[in-house]
């Protein structure tokens, strides 16, 4: 599985790096680079003390989470360094613990970065994930466009990314070893519940109004982590999808045959690779985010996640709002990143109060104002 997403990778950065060559420009755009001193406000930020602990509390809802992704009370610690302030987000090296212990001591601590938008709030809050090649660049200039809006962002690695990866060990997160992969995955929706807490306990958040989202395999695990953390209210979910072991199985990517014919060599079959995937099967827990707020991005020819991927994932979560870009892929999309961040921020950004009225209007069977240029599957 890992080695037909690494192509994914692959290309995203070859995209990513062609449009800020050719002035596409992310970081301007977004305002991710610096602004020269003398144009600098002075700016109050609520201030986030350099050690801390959070207190990690379930809902009543606890009962209904899948029982690889509980956790139960607890308090856990938390450091944080401003490292920079960009235009008016402040940018704080956040680090804390995993729920989860492996044997590599690097992979057991969290890394993040927190963009707060300035004043007291209270903001919005949103987790951002990042996709399968680790170019954090692309997730972190979305967490800064969205900070920017009011949406205060903690962009976190994910297991075995960045620090968490132990230099010249072969273990990642995404492994050519289903058990891994399944492991891998978990950590990251655990580690996403004590990211929730820890905006959850920040005095400019809105400890309401929590979200996610992510692109690729950052959507994919936002799915995921939506399904393990009742708290999240609003959930971007960017070119991924369902069937996951369906969908690999059957790509006729190169490097997804070579994962069969290994999988085969070692006594496995199709229907035991579909079992090996099933605890990480997103459409396994579609039903969980039901009821949720929900915006998905989806690209009509994505050859990673194909439409069918897309809409067995849309219709578990009970057929949300979705944007299809009809003359992308899955690696053209990078060019529709900026627009369609525009739109997520504009998602993440609504009152809840808003969100529950279009919900209870479209339940209704009143019609309902769909997003410009959205279409339905």
């Amino acid at each position: 599985m890992s080695h037909c997403l690494k192509t994914v990778s692959s290309r995203f950065r070859t995209f990513l790096t062609l449009c800020l060559a050719c002035g596409c420009a992310f970081s301007t755009a977004f305002g991710f680079a610096e602004e020269p001193a003398a144009a600098k406000p002075v700016l109050q930020y609520a201030e986030i003390p350099a050690t801390g602990a959070v207190e990690f509390s379930t809902t009543p809802q606890e009962k209904l989470v899948p029982a690889r992704f509980q956790l139960q009370n607890h308090s856990f610690p938390y450091t944080a360094k401003v490292e920079s302030q960009r235009g008016e987000v402040r940018v704080s090296k956040i680090t804390f613990p995993s729920p989860m212990k492996t044997e590599i001591e690097e992979n057991n601590t969290v890394h993040g970065m927190y963009f707060q938008p300035a004043g007291a709030g209270p903001f919005p809050a949103v987790v951002v994930l990042h996709i399968l090649g680790g170019d954090f660049i692309l997730s972190q200039t979305v967490a800064n466009s969205l900070a920017r809006k009011g949406v205060a962002a903690l962009f976190i690695k994910m297991p075995y990314y960045g620090e968490r990866r132990r230099a010249g060990h072969p273990r990642r997160m995404m492994s050519k070893h289903v058990p891994e992969t399944v492991e891998g995955m978990t950590q990251a929706a655990l580690d996403i519940r004590r990211a929730i807490a820890w905006l959850r306990a920040r005095p400019e958040v809105d400890d309401e109004d929590l979200g996610i989202t992510g692109i690729s395999l950052g959507g994919l695990m936002s799915s995921l982590g939506a399904a393990a953390e009742p708290r999240i209210r609003k959930v971007g979910i960017q070119l991924a999808g369902g069937n996951l072991a369906r969908s690999f199985w059957d790509n006729p990517n190169p490097e997804a045959g070579d994962l069969r014919r290994q999988w085969e060599l070692d006594g496995g079959t199709r229907e035991s690779f579909i079992k090996a995937i099933e605890p990480i099967e997103p459409t396994n827990y579609g039903h969980l985010l039901r009821g949720r707020h929900i915006l998905m991005l989806a690209a009509r020819k994505d050859e990673i996640f194909p439409e069918s991927s897309t809409i067995a994932l849309w219709k578990s979560a009970g057929e949300p709002e979705i944007i299809w870009l009809e003359d992308a892929g899955h690696y053209t999309s990078i060019f529709y990143i900026m627009r369609e961040t525009e739109r997520l921020g504009e998602f993440l950004k609504r009152p809840l109060k808003v969100h529950e009225a279009q919900a209870a209007e479209k339940k209704s069977g009143q019609k309902a104002q769909p997003a410009t240029g959205a279409t339905a599957p």
